[in-house]
């Protein structure tokens, strides 16, 4: 890898603003930062690259549909373009060769240095049935031998899991956090007894906050109450406007601590394209402006990339640039367990980063230094 310099006008390290600042890379590394002339500068704010934590697909290419390296390519140039820089490749629920087909493309991927893969996201196939949303109810199944071997393999990066407690036990949960897997909740109709148990069998976090969960009521708070509750785990929020009424999100924000609200897009193929429709299992998805819904008219995952995510926090939701900054970059690191290195733009952390124009649109990314 190539040592190079840049110089920009403006630089989010992941903590502070700075202006007028001169970044070298080496060895796909940040070495140095300091203050530069401004006569010199590149244009834009330069900031930690965007980690996004549940990626069905983009570019015209869904996972399950084609769980191959060349579909991660696809995937991670379409999501480049807006930002992304590290994404975890998500399986839905699906029989149990795909979802080894997927664990052999994303084992590959990594072996190969392949840009910006740096794990996998089962979200199913353990899951509720009343909650699965557009999840095949198939080949929704109880945890099995099989799928344990399969989630214990070391190869995979990091290993995220989203399970419903009523069909995944504490001591299975127990199990899963043993062999490295960072269990979350979600697809879920369990009370809230049934939920607070996952938490203290080693759960950390929840799939896309408010959807396909146990509502919150005065007397049964349910998934979404304890999500809100608990000041210790994680929640992905889906900022498209569809999957979360701006109101339910600032009420999200109220609740939770900072750092524990992470920016996801759930994003499927049509990313990055202008497809109006893609086949998904025996039906297919209809895409009518950014809204993705199946044959009967269930929400069906987004065309949400991580810039216009970062866009709304601010615009609509009122959030600061440095808070939505960190939703999209930090703290998911620090959820996955990768803030030593992601997250950051300082001395030793990994040189992914993205220039952002005042529009809040991506004009370059970087992955380890190397241009997308």
């Amino acid at each position: 890898m190539n040592s190079f310099e840049l110089r920009v006008a403006r630089l989010f390290d992941g903590e502070h603003w700075h202006s007028n600042v001169a970044i070298s890379i080496a060895q796909g590394r940040i070495t140095t930062m300091e203050p530069c002339d401004a006569s010199a500068v590149m244009m834009g704010t330069l900031v930690p690259g965007f980690i996004d934590i549940q990626v069905n697909g983009g570019g015209g290419a869904l996972f399950n549909t084609e769980p191959t390296t060349a579909t991660l390519h696809t995937m991670l140039q379409a999501h480049a373009r807006f930002g992304t820089t590290a994404m975890l490749p998500t399986v839905i629920t699906d029989s149990l060769a795909t979802m080894q087909q997927a664990a052999d493309a994303v084992a590959a991927a990594i072996a190969a240095g392949q840009p910006g893969i740096i794990g996998i996201h089962f979200e199913g196939p353990h899951l509720s049935v009343p909650k699965k949303g557009v999840h095949p109810a198939n080949h929704i199944r109880p945890l099995s031998a099989d799928e344990l071997a399969l989630y214990q393999r070391s190869d995979l990066g990091i290993k995220l899991l989203t399970v419903a407690p009523e069909t995944t036990s504490p001591a299975q949960i127990r199990q899963l956090v043993a062999a490295g897997v960072i269990v979350f909740l979600g697809h879920s109709n369990a009370d809230a007894a049934t939920v607070q148990a996952a938490l203290e069998a080693g759960a950390v976090g929840f799939t896309h906050l408010y959807n396909a969960m146990s509502p919150l009521t005065s007397r049964e708070p349910g998934m979404v109450g304890v999500a809100l509750a608990d000041r210790d785990s994680w929640c992905g929020i889906i900022l498209d406007g569809y999957h979360m009424d701006p109101i339910a999100a600032k009420v999200a924000l109220a609740a939770k601590p900072s750092g524990k609200l992470l920016l996801v897009t759930d994003a499927m193929s049509p990313v990055g394209t202008s497809d109006t429709e893609f086949a998904f299992f025996d039906g297919k998805v209809i895409r009518q402006g950014n809204k993705l819904t199946n044959e009967a008219g269930s929400l069906a995952g987004s065309v949400l990339d991580m810039a216009a995510a970062v866009q709304y926090a601010v615009q609509v939701l009122g959030v600061e640039p440095a808070e939505a900054l960190r939703m999209a970059a930090l703290y998911p690191a620090e959820a996955l367990g990768c803030a030593g290195e992601r997250g950051k733009l300082q001395p030793g952390y990994l040189a992914d980063m993205v220039l952002l124009a005042d529009d809040w649109q991506c004009q370059q990314a970087w992955w380890q230094g190397q241009q997308f």
